[in-house]
């Protein structure tokens, strides 16, 4: 499985009303999508009620099955019609170690997500065990998903959780974002 996540930090003043409106209008469109696993729709406000974001994002995360979902997502319409509206972005992708997930998916409205750097010659074993520890344990303290992946190209950890409330426990180093819709597979 890899994880992959794009973001495009808008203006102070945007109108975060276009982002739910886009969110809205086509999200349903990857319900279904080959390979993919799910794909949260996220945006955060730099003023959201509870939690404080730096900037306004729109900031979709993705976990995929295989690694040929990232490539036909991006050769395809959808990823084209994005960077046509708000620019060419980095994409960046994570292995996964670790994903749990649960049958309440569609129930979140917030997911968090964590960045940190892999020192050089750490022991990444123990790293491993403690970030899936670390996904099984957000399961546990409420959220609907929890990913553990690292980027073995820049040395950096990834961990992201998507929530049903705001969880309890939010850090420093934690962007929060809410949800607007999250793209699941087809029932056979």
């Amino acid at each position: 499985m890899m994880a992959m996540q794009y973001s495009f930090a808008l203006p102070a003043d945007y109108d975060m009303a276009v982002i739910d409106r886009r969110i809205r209008e086509r999200g349903p469109l990857l319900d279904g999508f080959p390979r993919l696993r799910f794909k949260a729709y996220l945006a955060a406000r730099k003023q959201d009620a509870g939690f404080t974001s730096t900037e306004n994002l729109y900031a979709p995360f993705y976990l995929w099955d295989e690694p040929e979902g990232i490539e036909n997502f991006l050769a395809g319409p959808g990823f084209a019609a994005v960077t046509r509206d708000f620019g060419w972005p980095s994409v960046q992708t994570w292995l996964v170690r670790h994903a749990e997930l649960t049958p309440g998916l569609n129930s979140a409205t917030y997911a968090t997500r964590e960045i940190a750097p892999i020192a050089a010659y750490s022991e990444l074993a123990s790293q491993r065990d403690t970030a899936i520890a670390g996904a099984k344990s957000a399961v546990e303290s409420g959220a609907v998903a929890a990913i553990a992946a690292f980027d073995p190209t820049g040395w950096r950890m990834a961990s992201f959780a998507l929530w049903p409330k705001l969880p309890e426990t939010v850090t420093e180093t934690m962007q929060i974002y809410t949800v607007g819709h999250v793209s699941l597979p087809r029932e056979p």
